[in-house]
């Protein structure tokens, strides 16, 4: 996985695109076709290299980042359920570095010395389908598989044919309702005798349904629409949380996991609760040796945060909640030849070169393509067209290549080309960086179809029907080369009528599919114009501060001007125009190429030409009514209550703005104990102090 710290904010913003729709696509083939082309490692890799690159490029947050995303939205014939509570996916970590600093993130949020011992509960992560079961009064009334996390699959008929989970709960202490959730698995010798018995079933076994593995299965043989099929399928069933409930039975996890055992369904006899960072490793490495012998399969062990109230406090980011890890186990590697170096041109003329390979198989996938990232890397590597490689899918889109085996065969280097592969225009690279850009922008057709394609995208505006098939065709035929074109399609529709693939009620609902994005959201727009550095979270930051497309381009305006003034170093230049921005997280990189793309005529004519076709709205954020809304608030001292991560989240909760320095910009400052400079700040600027208890108490207002 390359360094993010070796990245510049444009290569890890066209990595983090791919990695979304990588993943997306990895989701859906996963969650709803129980057909998944990668390893649960493979997969992991990907999460690993998504977050590192987020950590350390907070602005280039992708509206359609994997950490928004929790499985896919159900597609199958089975009924929709939406869950009264979501069903959450989980952060995972690799190295014992990684849980470390999940526990010391646990206390920094907590406000706890960093001694302070932390009960967490380790159970091995079973590689199932994940399913609910709802129990009223005791009786199984519901169950439903996680789908997307909010909507899920309605699977009650077939669940109730698997012997594991009991259609009425025995013992004390029920409550009226509880949601039971759990994994939905085969073991590894039902799963070897089911692919027998489907072949010896088989008329013809050339082409006798067998399944690649236990996972798919199960998820195969639980999403039946047929309860009999699913009856005739040996799965089990193992509980390892909860989601809704009327009433908890015990107020820490290892409690409620008792008593859910009590209850009659199974919970792993590996569930233990340990209160330091040695134990849970030893726990860990325990169960990594047993792994083999387990008679299910499991991709790592889980760890969750015992005390319940603790749990309420941490809260959820995103898809995952801030008390629990999932330590997954490491991935594998092979040998192969590494045949060919393609060149591929992405949206933002970045040229990246991709490595084909003699296939080989990883970690039960077949893999024939790996990247090599950019010239420097293909020189560290020392790698040509027959060496020998070591492969390893942990952690791109495509596979990596971590080492040459062949490093010191004869023969002259291989030579990266500074040249666009597609239009033949010179590739050059930026001081700083390590990518090579094709410089022919707008007239190179490989960024002409990504820009376009990316306007019209799920992330960016969204345009239902108008896919990369249609955008080739429209852009072969001259009607589109720039995104106001699209919305003068219309024009065409008489000579679209009539091609293959294109029938009056096709064509009718593209056109009013266009029509309505003819007042699209200000954010998705701008994120959609394919500006450098202005990904999907900064450009709806710029909007919360901005709200309008022309205010937006005033701020350009005025660091163009700002540009021209002299500075004694470009530091200092930089600053002043992160500052001139005033939003969190936005800083100078992203001023830089808003001006830039602002200087360009024919960027400039391309903006007023979309604009004559369409009317965004003001940006408008729904925030939740409190005494700080819209106000700019700064934490300063030390927080005793809560930690300075939890306050910046419940400011953000009552809409208001955390920002980390003080300024004329600035509304309220919360002190508490040893507040220093920013407290003599706010004190010089008039801004009103208060308490941390008075932080308290407008938080309790808000509700």
């Amino acid at each position: 996985m390359t360094d993010p710290a070796t990245l510049s904010e444009a290569e890890a913003a066209n990595r983090l695109m791919r990695l979304a729709r990588e993943v997306a696509r990895h989701n859906r083939l996963y969650h709803d076709q129980d057909a998944p082309e990668i390893s649960d490692a493979d997969y992991d890799a990907l999460i690993r290299e998504n977050n590192a690159l987020e950590a350390q490029f907070p602005h280039l947050v992708r509206a359609d980042s994997p950490n928004a995303q929790v499985g896919a939205a159900p597609t199958s014939a089975l009924k929709k359920i939406p869950h009264a509570v979501r069903m959450m996916s989980l952060d995972n970590g690799f190295a014992d570095e990684d849980i470390a600093e999940f526990l010391a993130r646990v206390r920094r949020f907590l406000a706890l010395p960093d001694d302070a011992p932390v009960a967490l509960t380790a159970e091995p992560k079973i590689d199932g389908l994940s399913c609910s079961l709802r129990y009223e009064k005791g009786e199984l009334v519901l169950a439903a598989t996680r789908g997307d996390g909010a909507t899920g699959e309605d699977v009650t008929a077939n669940v109730r044919t698997i012997a594991d989970i009991p259609q009425r709960l025995t013992g004390d202490a029920i409550p009226d309702l509880f949601e039971v959730r759990g994994e939905v698995y085969m073991a590894k010798a039902d799963f070897t005798a089911l692919n027998a018995r489907l072949l010896e079933q088989a008329d013809d076994p050339d082409k006798a349904r067998q399944f690649a593995n236990p996972r798919n299965a199960a998820a195969g043989s639980l999403r039946q629409k047929d309860a009999t099929v699913t009856a005739s399928r040996p799965l089990r069933f193992l509980a390892h949380g909860w989601g809704a409930h009327s009433a908890l039975p015990a107020d820490t996890q290892l409690g409620v996991m008792q008593a859910i055992a009590a209850w009659g369904l199974p919970v792993s006899d590996r569930l233990v609760c340990v209160d330091t960072l040695d134990a849970l490793l030893a726990h860990y490495r325990s169960i990594e040796r047993a792994r083999a012998d387990l008679p299910f399969d499991i991709d790592g062990v889980v760890y969750k945060v015992d005390r319940l109230d603790w749990q309420q406090r941490l809260g959820f980011v995103a898809k995952a909640p801030r008390w629990a890890i999932a330590h997954k186990f490491p991935a594998e590697r092979a040998q192969t030849t590494l045949e060919a170096i393609d060149i591929q041109v992405g949206r933002t003329g970045k040229l990246t070169p991709v490595g084909r390979l003699t296939p080989v198989t990883v970690g039960g996938v077949v893999v024939s393509n790996v990247t090599l990232h950019n010239a420097d890397e293909i020189a560290r590597l020392g790698v040509r067209p027959g060496d020998r490689v070591i492969v390893q899918r942990a952690g791109d889109v495509i596979p990596q290549v971590v080492d040459n085996l062949d490093r010191d065969r004869p023969g002259a280097p291989y030579m990266f080309k500074p040249e666009c592969p597609i239009c033949h225009s010179e590739a050059v690279r930026e001081e700083g960086e390590v990518d090579y850009r094709c410089t022919g922008g707008l007239i190179c057709p490989a960024q002409r179809f990504e820009r376009l394609r990316h306007f019209v995208s799920r992330v960016a505006l969204d345009i239902e029907g108008l896919g990369e098939k249609s955008i080739q065709e429209f852009l072969d035929l001259g009607w589109i080369t720039e995104p106001a074109d699209i919305f003068r399609l219309k024009r065409h529709r008489p000579d679209l009528i009539g091609r293959e693939g294109w029938k009056e009620k096709s064509v009718d609902n593209l056109l009013a599919a266009i029509e309505a994005k003819r007042a699209p959201d200000a954010a998705r727009l701008l994120f959609g114009l394919g500006i450098r550095h202005v990904g999907a979270v900064t450009a709806r930051d710029l909007m919360k501060r901005y709200t309008t497309l022309p205010a937006v381009r005033a701020l350009a305006e005025e660091i163009m001007a700002l540009r021209d003034q002299p500075f004694d170093t470009s530091a200092k230049r930089d600053k002043a125009i992160a500052d001139h921005i005033g939003v969190e997280n936005v800083g100078a990189a992203v001023g830089h190429a808003l001006a830039d793309f602002f200087h360009e005529p024919h960027n400039v004519a391309a903006w007023d030409d979309l604009l004559s076709e369409v009317t965004p709205p003001d940006y408008v954020v729904e925030t939740t009514a409190s005494a700080v809304t819209g106000k700019t608030v700064v934490f300063t001292g030390k927080l005793e209550t809560m930690s300075r991560d939890e306050a910046k989240a419940q400011a953000e909760r009552l809409g208001a703005k955390a920002a980390g320095s003080v300024s004329a910009k600035t509304d309220l400052v919360v002190a508490g104990p040893g507040a220093g400079s920013k407290l003599k700040q706010a004190a010089a600027l008039g801004i009103k102090v208060i308490s941390e208890e008075e932080w308290a108490e407008i938080v309790k207002a808000a509700g």
